[in-house]
């Protein structure tokens, strides 16, 4: 049985570590009719703080980016290329700016396609992610778990702007059981060699390391 993690749960000075324990939970939506949509995380991205040059925080408090200094469990919705609305939950502690970027869903591949679907916008920005916001993260201890060889970490999207060392950090991380490319489901079999021994081995894919306990369910 899904249960809703409460927003304040999601605090956490590990932003990657953070962003990789997302994935298999729930991204659930009440529509204005009531009813509800919810589909698995299957992909995030981390930006960890004022100094990863690849997050929007690195170039200090603005009005777009105050919320990522603001409590931790509260959505970061931005216009990206004028086009793409970009769903992010913070995590850092207050006056520490992070954030994981939902960048897909079971069926979708790509934080554009994903608040699009759910018809996510900018009315969400600094609100809590729980029901009283309409969106909100689930968890289900039942449900089959995310594996760490099924986990492919790698380097952000469209971070180069960042410098070498930022932009290759491996804060991507991606469920490769349920991971989409645009319209088509990927399997094992279907990706190049190096990405197939990543996702048979976990190499490159594992948790990274902590000793803090996933935020869960109440």
């Amino acid at each position: 049985m899904r249960s809703v993690v409460e927003a304040k749960a999601w605090e956490s000075g590990d932003t990657p570590w953070l962003a990789r324990d997302l994935l298999g939970c729930y991204l659930v939506l009440r529509r204005p009719d009531g009813s509800l949509r919810a589909a698995r995380i299957t992909e995030t991205e981390a930006y960890h703080g004022p100094e990863d040059l690849a997050c929007h925080a690195s170039r200090g408090r603005t009005a777009r980016t105050a919320v990522m200094f603001g409590p931790a469990g509260r959505w970061y919705v931005y216009l990206c290329y004028g086009v793409h609305e970009m769903l992010n939950l913070v995590t850092g502690p207050e006056g520490w700016p992070a954030a994981v970027l939902i960048r897909g869903v079971e069926g979708l591949s790509g934080p554009g396609r994903v608040t699009r679907a759910f018809g996510i916008g900018r009315a969400l920005n600094g609100l809590p992610a729980g029901p009283g916001s309409g969106l909100w993260i689930e968890r289900d201890e039942a449900d089959e778990p995310v594996l760490p060889h099924e986990v492919l970490a790698g380097p952000r999207v469209g971070v180069d702007y960042a410098g070498p060392d930022w932009a290759s950090r491996p804060w991507r991380f991606r469920w490769m059981r349920h991971w989409m490319a645009p319209g088509n489901r990927i399997s094992a079999s279907a990706l190049p060699p190096s990405v197939e021994a990543a996702f048979r081995t976990g190499a490159g894919g594992s948790r990274p390391a902590s000793r803090r306990t996933p935020p869960r369910a109440t």
